[in-house]
């Protein structure tokens, strides 16, 4: 045999090979998992060759893409999960559901989810994530796993203490008093001492204001250039997010990637100038002083006490509590404002306790503290629009779950949202506005004491959960001092999901000063 029928002989051996490993992912393997859920009584769509449930997903995504909900309705399943609200209704509230060749399982149950978020044995680990998700969020303490996680986490917990995080209160003021004074302004100059505001752009602008200060600084105006890149990311993202992902077409230069790559080196250059000149300015004497009190400063300084994280690393923190520092606080302050507007009489309440126990003043930690009502419609406000409607999971080998038997590498996608709508956990008001379910606390708040997991659970909980709750309860204080909301008459009620859970057609309120 000559050279060439060699060559032909180990392209035909590959080229079998190849179609071999192929129709074991997208035929053999899809099909033996489909029997093994069935036979357990856990059913679902069927699954289409390559492309899974994607297509019928899309389709239903479609449907109510322009859909806006009843104004009075607290019920976003329809809205935000289509393809949920559907199957559930065919297979249960337990359903397996292809994503091309991935098999996921929604997970509705508070003690299955309890469960998989509480194992400390890397069973359930953050599944594999698109890499255009890791130059977005950055591959910082939410993505890492094992050892890595461990020691990120080590050194992250003392800057997110709440006796670092108290000093923070006067720069979150500063920069709320800020935007509300302008508010001040417009209304003072229209005809009914009123202002039409896009509360949800507000908050978006506000959140990135206090996150760049509280982060970085004196660097704030560098961190706000990061936190644009970031914002045009995540527009590309989430463009992409319900498309078929092939392996390697990252590196293909089409115009998406190409304007990802942009902002990914721009994000990049800004966050590496950042930290550098914080490490040249930490080199000096008395530097620390200046610095010790921004989240880099006390993650750096922090850092340099134990494990070192090197320069990636620390840039990838940057990015990851810079998304979710910012992101989730904007939407939680989003959604909590529009409960308030629709419901007078709690803002009426709300205002009240914080005229009783800030007066008029800035507000301090120890007054935070003091706000009961408003932390509990804070964590109403949590369980009805939390900005993390979903937790993924991939299951690392063989699994028992419960009564269910979990085959390796499958996805658990845990739907935080209709587990906070669940009547047999909330009762029969589970779908209605009730701030007083948490005069006890979290842990009563329900029949299942998980049954709320805005924050996530177990040893993978939320490290800024306190930065966030102090930063809303600082910013609801100075608004409600100042301002009475209502909702403008052309808010279309319909919350929609990109990474997080915001207005789809914006959040216009009429903002009226107290005080003119």
């Amino acid at each position: 045999m000559g050279n060439l029928g060699v060559v032909m002989v180990a392209l035909v051996v590959v080229l079998v090979t190849l179609i071999w490993e192929l129709l074991k992912v997208a035929v053999w393997r899809p099909y033996v998992v489909t029997k093994m859920f069935e036979k357990q009584g856990v059913r679902g769509p069927a699954y289409k060759f390559l492309y899974g449930s994607i297509t019928e997903m899309k389709t239903l995504e479609q449907k109510v893409s322009r859909l806006a909900l009843d104004i009075n309705s607290n019920d976003i399943i329809p809205k935000v999960f289509p393809h949920y609200h559907k199957w559930s209704s065919e297979y249960g509230n337990t359903l397996l559901y292809w994503h091309e060749t991935q098999p996921r399982v929604v997970i509705a149950d508070a003690d299955l989810a309890k469960q998989i978020l509480s194992n400390k044995f890397g069973f359930y680990v953050k599944p594999e994530i698109r890499p255009s998700i890791i130059k977005l969020i950055g591959k910082g303490l939410i993505f890492v796993e094992g050892m890595d996680w461990a020691r990120h986490r080590r050194i992250l917990n003392p800057a997110f203490s709440m006796d670092k995080l108290k000093v923070m209160v006067k720069r979150i003021s500063k920069c709320t008093i800020k935007m509300l004074e302008e508010w001040k302004a417009q209304a003072m100059v229209a005809e009914d001492l009123c202002v039409k505001i896009k509360i949800n752009e507000n908050f978006n602008k506000l959140t990135a204001d206090i996150i760049s200060h509280t982060s970085f600084g004196s660097s704030y105006v560098q961190g706000m250039e990061a936190f644009k890149a970031q914002e045009e990311l995540q527009r590309c993202c989430a463009a992409s997010a319900t498309n078929i992902f092939i392996p390697g077409s990252q590196y293909l230069p089409t115009p998406s990637n190409i304007r990802i790559w942009k902002l990914d080196r721009k994000l990049k250059r800004t966050l590496e100038q950042i930290v550098s000149n914080r490490l040249k300015s930490l080199a000096t004497k008395n530097s620390e002083v200046d610095y010790v009190d921004d989240l880099l400063g006390l993650m750096i300084g922090a850092s340099r006490n134990s494990d070192e994280l090197n320069m990636y690393e620390i840039m990838e923190e940057c990015k990851t509590f810079f998304f979710a520092g910012h992101e989730t606080t904007s939407n939680l302050l989003t959604w909590t404002l529009f409960l308030l507007s629709k419901h007078q009489d709690w803002q009426d309440r709300l205002r009240e306790e914080v005229f009783i126990e800030c007066g008029t003043a800035i507000p301090d930690a120890d007054m935070l503290t003091k706000l009961k009502l408003v932390n509990m419609v804070l964590l109403e406000s949590l369980r009805l629009y939390g900005p993390v409607t979903e937790l993924g999971r991939q299951a690392t080998r063989d699994m028992k779950l419960g009564n269910l038997l979990i085959p390796k590498n499958t996805y658990l996608m845990i739907n935080i949202a209709a587990i906070h709508r669940n009547r047999s956990y909330w009762g029969d008001d589970a779908h209605e506005f009730n701030p007083l379910r948490f005069k006890d606390g979290v842990s009563k708040a329900a029949t299942h004491p998980n049954a709320f997991i805005a924050f996530s659970i177990g040893p993978r909980v939320c490290i800024g959960q306190n930065f966030a709750m102090l930063e809303a309860k600082t910013v609801l204080t100075l608004l409600l001092q100042r301002f009475r909301f209502t909702l403008a008459s052309e808010y279309k009620h319909a919350p929609l999901n990109i990474l997080t859970l915001q207005p789809q057609f914006g959040l216009p309120v009429l903002a009226r000063p107290l005080q003119v």
